[in-house]
């Protein structure tokens, strides 16, 4: 237990699987997905969204695989990307043994909708002759019939049974490369069964709260549901459904993941709300400083507050602070210690300089513990 136990989150032990060479599971990091949402055959549009996101720190991608002229885009796909894909797809098992084929890390099925157990058994033999894992993808929207008419609707059990209906059938054929996902848009059903699959099974867990909505109504969804089951220990690999460009769901996973001192990358911004005691603007000086620290990837804190109420405590408590004075002047914190004055035209700019030279001071110190160890 730490000095800090209300922080301590004790995580529930899974297995551990591989996606391409991320590791899934076990005690590896929470891993952030999205998926493309450019038609899949223009390769050129596919493989520069997959670049943004990249940039904004994803992990695994998925991209759509509907047909045939999708798969055949897939291998150049595959090539481009610097992180594993995960072909997506539904229905036709020969999507399945093209994107395998085709080099996807991970293809992503309901054994239950790809046909008979002779066309499951294809699947994995495609997954397994290509090192390909599985993720089954249950969804309240499309539960099946059958559990439609025992539970009367979409209920926790329901998507749970569905679950475990779909992991017999890869046992069945022995194969144990999957993780698994219940999704649902209502926020409580999503967390409810992602709770009972959690005790029924030591699969590795991918989180999310599928159609959650556009970026701020889907990202305070899917804070709370895809944070919730964090905070309890459960989830291995997140994806946040948004309906909004996939590197805005990469930047909230990471929010997410930072929020909960589950995984940091980048600055971790504490501002305040703004009042008419500030300094400066803080709403418009927050907002320039995100958007131009997005390509500091070393986790590092950033107070920007906009008077002294609160500014000197919460700087105590961040690498850089900035707290807002009188007469355009403000105070500039380093590791919680007052520093200097900064004026109020030059303050982004100088910020900024700072972070960047923070970061690149932190990169140094990690790659000589690095180089000691070795």
């Amino acid at each position: 237990m730490s000095v800090r136990p209300w922080r301590d989150i004790v995580r529930r032990p899974s297995r551990q699987i591989m996606v391409g060479n991320v590791p899934v599971g076990g005690d590896a990091p929470v891993t952030v997905q999205t998926m493309t949402n450019t038609p899949t055959p223009d390769v050129r549009a596919t493989v520069e969204q997959i670049r943004r996101c990249e940039e904004a720190g994803v992990d695994i991608i998925r991209v759509s695989c509907p047909d045939v002229e999708s798969t055949a885009a897939l291998k150049q796909i595959v090539r481009a990307s610097r992180v594993p894909i995960v072909a997506d797809i539904h229905f036709h098992y020969k999507r399945a043994l093209e994107a395998a084929d085709a080099g996807a890390a991970c293809l992503r099925i309901n054994p239950g909708n790809i046909g008979s157990s002779e066309r499951v058994a294809e699947v994995v033999r495609a997954a397994k002759a290509n090192g390909c894992a599985i993720r089954i993808g249950v969804n309240a929207g499309s539960l099946e019939k059958d559990l439609l008419e025992k539970y009367g609707e979409p209920c926790p059990e329901a998507l749970v049974e569905s679950a475990l209906d779909h992991i017999k059938l890869l046992q069945d054929h022995d194969f144990h490369e999957y993780k698994v996902a219940v999704k649902a848009s209502d926020v409580f059903l999503a967390v409810a069964a992602y709770q009972g699959l959690a005790e029924a099974t030591d699969c590795p867990l991918h989180l999310g709260i599928t159609e959650a909505g556009g970026l701020i109504g889907g990202t305070v969804k899917s804070s709370i549901g895809i944070g919730s089951l964090l905070w309890f220990g459960i989830g291995d690999t997140i994806r946040v459904s948004l309906s909004a460009e996939p590197e805005e769901e990469v930047r909230v996973g990471f929010e997410i993941l930072k929020a909960l001192g589950i995984r940091n990358r980048g600055v971790r911004v504490v501002s305040c709300p703004s009042c008419s005691r500030q300094g400066f603007d803080v709403i418009r000086t927050v907002q320039k400083l995100e958007e131009r620290l997005q390509h500091i990837r070393t986790p590092m804190s950033l107070s920007v507050l906009g008077c002294v109420v609160n500014g000197p405590g919460e700087a105590r408590e961040t690498d850089i602070g900035i707290t807002g004075g009188g007469n355009g002047r403000h105070m500039v914190y380093l590791s919680g210690v007052t520093d200097h004055h900064v004026e109020d035209a030059a303050m982004v700019d100088h910020i900024v300089r700072l972070v960047e030279a923070k970061a690149a001071e932190l990169e140094a110190q990690a790659a000589a513990v690095e180089q000691a160890a070795e």
